[in-house]
């Protein structure tokens, strides 16, 4: 059986035990994590949550609408033990019939127009 976002009646698995974690995340955000919220996704036409617990992860960004998740990847990430760890989150994220977007901290830096661009391609207006 799979998952049916659009269905009423199904919500993503909220761990409640994160919240103050997201919380912390939320007023330490990176540099690109900053400049992507500041100036481009605070004012996006959806509505976009910042450093959401889903299952056990706390995600970047999340839009509900697009259900989509947006990742920032720092350093740590390009390590073996995060590429593991990115894996299997984006496997069980995807799992909730999410998309994963993701971003090196160097591109929201210094390509700031283009990362803008991809994610403006994701809204489609009927």
């Amino acid at each position: 059986m799979t998952n049916n976002l659009n269905s009423r009646n199904f919500h993503l698995p909220y761990n409640p035990k994160l919240v103050e974690r997201a919380k912390e995340l939320r007023k330490n955000m990176t540099p690109a994590e900053k400049k992507l919220w500041y100036e481009y996704l605070r004012n996006f036409p959806l509505r976009i949550l910042r450093q959401r617990p889903i299952n056990h992860f706390i995600v970047d960004f999340y839009c509900p609408t697009l259900q989509v998740v947006i990742e920032i990847d720092g350093d740590s990430h390009f390590t073996d033990e995060g590429q593991d760890y990115d894996l299997e989150r984006t496997r069980v994220l995807e799992g909730y019939g999410l998309k994963i977007i993701r971003f090196t901290n160097s591109q929201v830096l210094h390509d700031f127009d283009s990362v803008c661009e991809e994610i403006q391609g994701l809204v489609t207006f009927k």
